[in-house]
């Protein structure tokens, strides 16, 4: 080691590479996350059309995992009907195609208004309100993305029922088939 560096000089370059490489990530995040809604719907077939009447809107202010949101009024949501890879459980480690999951959440609602609907129960035993989700079209009132299927449809996730809670179990079971059948996400990367 030459006698002129110092010990702080040793760690600037690593530390400006990390910093790069949060920075780039950050960046890829934002421009995913401002995707119009018509470039996310050439990617799925989960669209469908729906009630406003029946819905509640509300606003994700954050994603904690690929199937559970936080709203800004604070409230919890798990996905009805999905079952992503563990990315936050106290006692699992990160499972298999989980920050995948998460991310992709991240990208399609995120910072997003989006449409709640309710099936038969209210929440789950950790109180979490249990929902379908939608991503709203902003040009048509009557269309939108529906995230637990394209999550699924996707293999972001598996299809995971607990009864009374059944309203689209055929069509989620549906979408994991096909995404089973060409191995897309965690099906064609996880053991």
């Amino acid at each position: 080691m030459a006698k002129n560096v110092k010990l702080w000089q040793l760690y600037i370059f690593p530390f400006l590479v990390i910093l790069a490489m949060m920075f780039f990530e950050y960046a890829k995040t934002e421009y995913v996350q401002r995707l119009p809604f018509d470039q996310i719907a050439k990617e799925t077939n989960a669209l469908a059309e729906i009630t406003h009447r029946s819905m509640q809107r509300a606003t994700v202010s954050r994603v904690i995992d690929g199937d559970t949101i936080e709203l800004e009024t604070g409230e919890k949501v798990r996905y009805i009907g999905v079952d992503t890879p563990e990315t936050k459980h106290p006692s699992k480690p990160v499972q298999c195609f989980g920050r995948e999951a998460a991310q992709k959440n991240k990208e399609l609602v995120e910072g997003k208004e989006i449409l709640l609907e309710k099936d038969v129960s209210e929440t789950d035993r950790y109180g979490r309100l249990l929902r379908y989700i939608y991503l709203p079209n902003p040009e048509a009132t009557d269309e939108a993305i529906f995230v637990n299927e394209l999550l699924i449809e996707q293999g972001y996730g598996q299809v995971i029922t607990y009864p009374p809670d059944v309203k689209y179990h055929p069509l989620l079971l549906q979408a994991q088939q096909q995404a089973q059948t060409e191995e897309k996400g965690l099906w064609g990367s996880c053991n």
